[in-house]
């Protein structure tokens, strides 16, 4: 556990002797996902987060000297010395005196190689996991849905004056040396083209106003008015740059946001550069910065989280599986906009240009809306998500559009989507959607809004798979009976911050004779990847690199025409069904019922040999265990004594 704590805390701790024998007492995992705030002392960090889940256990926080913490010492400041701490020696390690306290007696008997790496166990953090944990501790009272804005916004505006800044340096430096291409001998011709606003825009620069760039902002950061510069800065970038109009947020100057935390955000992030040229790297670091604040910020709000983010291994599988190379990409509930991201990114990873892609998004909520613009602005990325936020149902921004590729993840069983201006609605081809769930309006509106040749792929619950409540049932066999299901993927349980259940996913496709791939009229894909993914906290799951290529090639390899790999049910994992059997599981479309259990991996071994070989481990496992309680006793017989 103290290992545990390390990596999440930052620092290290030891435990102490409590008043009873707790050396059988089991010890689970420590069980908090994210670090305790920066402003905590250790006194209040030991009360509110360890004590509170292990009242029998006693622990010191420690220096880097080994020393202990006073309970007063703030834990930004504990973080700092160990995050600047150099390893322990490892000679100095082995020479150290034994320690008389019950926790040492068990960790003596540690391997020497387990021990060594304990104690040299470093935290190494991202830039980006160094930047939420200095703000977040500047958060104050503000709630998670509130401080994203404020937080988010700074990154967006240092961002857009860094890129600024760099563009300007240029300009400055190309028409001043005459080896330069760009000099110009004239100096107030010079002074022209460096503050010609079409210099900047060529170059999907933002023209940044100058009381809104970040180094005047930065000056004033220690002053009262820090809040009125910043909503006068994001009102003036907003007003210079079209594109960015209705998108900023500017409430700054609100009196619950308080002022000296807000100026020491500034500070902190006016440290960490944007550009080409800095320490960081190229000026995605941004994009990197914004989509780990947002995954941090759905982590902290929970239940409503899923609003405005998908975990971004769900957008990888989603995005693997479908290909996106070339063509109208559309979301029409696209939260932050992760969906445009990620497909992208496939594109120039596959040596495309994002060019490729034609990018149409809609978004109910306002505030994130507002998120996705400033999103795929920093990344560069050219999509049309309306003028404004809005209900995709009720005022569908693009009633024409026939997408290529459809990627989504609506609202779960959203109960409150329907009007009576809704009813016989023209998207309704395949039946008319219960008032109390949008699960399959949703998945009408996706195929409505298909290409002759489209397919999408999005998210939906497992209720979606098997109910037969207010008509859903014929929906789905009509579904079915069109051709339009073309694969069902069960995924596991924990992947998304704000619920625990497991979800699915579903991809349709118009034109299954020959849309690009071969012809599968008939016939459905089924895989059940619910034994898939790892725990990276204790109640988040993530699908690592492996998981999703696992997925995608099986999918690639069941559709194409020439696999590299020729495609073959797996028991238990994956499974093509006819039509017919479709029919007779009566449309039900859950994984489980098609893929069956998984083949029990062969076992060679007599089970007189195996029986024997299990009890002489059993018995060594009883004889280790004796050996140590006797060590135990002896030590503990000896702190006894030695009172």
């Amino acid at each position: 556990m103290a290992a545990e704590i390390g990596e999440i805390e930052g620092f290290f701790i030891r435990f102490v002797d409590g008043d009873e024998d707790v050396s059988r007492r089991r010890v689970e995992d420590y069980p908090y996902q994210r670090a305790a705030r920066g402003s905590w002392t250790v006194a209040k960090w030991r009360e509110q987060r360890f004590l509170a889940s292990y009242p029998d256990f006693q622990v010191e926080v420690l220096r880097t000297d080994g020393s202990v913490a006073h309970g007063k010492t703030l834990l930004d400041t504990l973080r700092a010395e160990w995050a600047e701490a150099d390893e322990y020696d490892e000679d100095e390690a082995d020479d150290e005196e034994p320690s008389t306290t019950l926790a040492s007696a068990i960790e003596a008997e540690r391997p020497r190689s387990a021990r060594r790496a304990a104690k040299k166990t470093t935290v190494t953090r991202s830039l980006e996991q160094i930047l939420w944990d200095a703000a977040d501790k500047m958060r104050g009272n503000l709630e998670a849905a509130e401080y994203k804005h404020v937080a988010l916004g700074l990154v967006f505006l240092k961002y857009v004056s860094d890129a600024f800044e760099q563009r300007r340096r240029f300009l400055v430096e190309a028409t001043a040396d005459p080896d330069s291409d760009f000099f110009i001998p004239n100096s107030d011709r010079r002074v022209t083209i460096i503050e010609s606003r079409d210099e900047y825009t060529s170059e999907n620069v933002f023209w940044v106003p100058e009381d809104a760039r970040w180094e005047y902002i930065q000056a004033q950061a220690k002053q009262p008015t820090i809040g009125v510069l910043l909503d006068r800065a994001m009102d003036a970038i907003e007003k210079e740059n079209p594109t960015l109009k209705g998108v900023l947020p500017k409430a700054y100057a609100r009196e619950d946001i308080d002022k000296r935390l807000l100026g020491e955000l500034v500070d902190l992030i006016g440290n960490i550069g944007f550009t080409d040229t800095n320490d960081h790297g190229s000026d995605d670091v941004l994009g990197r910065v914004y989509e780990y604040f947002l995954g941090r910020f759905a982590a902290a709000e929970g239940r409503n989280a899923g609003e405005f983010y998908t975990p971004r291994s769900i957008v990888r599988l989603l995005v693997e599986m479908l290909e996106p190379y070339r063509g109208r990409v559309f979301d029409p509930c696209c939260g932050s906009g992760g969906m445009f991201v990620q497909s992208s990114e496939f594109v120039a990873a596959h040596g495309g240009r994002r060019t490729d892609l034609a990018i149409y998004g809609q978004e109910f909520v306002a505030t994130t809306w507002r998120l996705a613009k400033m999103n795929l602005a920093i990344r560069g990325i050219e999509a049309n998500l309306g003028d404004r936020s809005d209900d995709s149902f009720h005022r569908d921004e693009f009633p024409d559009l026939r997408a290529d590729f459809i990627l989504a993840n609506p609202p779960f069983n959203k109960d409150d989507w329907f009007s009576d201006a809704l009813r016989d609605d023209v998207r309704w081809a395949y039946g008319q959607p219960p008032a109390g769930n949008a699960n399959f309006a949703w998945v009408q509106h996706f195929v409505h809004h298909l290409a002759p040749n489209g397919i999408a792929g999005f998210v939906l619950a497992n209720g979606s798979l098997s109910s037969k409540q207010s008509g859903e049932g014929e929906i789905r066999r009509k579904l079915v009976e069109a051709d339009l299901v073309d694969c069902i993927v069960a995924l596991p349980e924990k992947l998304f911050f704000n619920t625990g259940i497991p979800v699915c996913l579903w991809f349709v496709a118009k034109n299954r004779h020959s849309n690009g791939h071969r012809a599968r009229s008939g016939e459905v894909l089924f895989v059940d990847a619910r034994q898939l993914g790892r725990m990276e906290t204790r109640t988040l799951r993530v699908l690592d690199d492996a998981d999703v290529a696992r997925v995608a090639n099986t999918y690639h390899s069941w559709r194409s025409e020439s696999p590299e790999i020729p495609y073959e049910d797996v028991p238990g994992f994956c499974k093509v069904a006819s039509a017919n059997e479709l029919k007779q599981h009566d449309f039900v479309l859950t994984p489980g019922r098609y893929v069956g259990a998984s083949e029990a991996e062969a076992d060679d071994e007599p089970i007189e040999a195996k029986l024997a070989r299990l009890r002489e481990r059993l018995v060594q496992e009883f004889e280790e265990a004796d050996r140590l309680e006797a060590i135990i006793r002896g030590r503990l017989d000896g702190l006894a004594r030695g009172r």
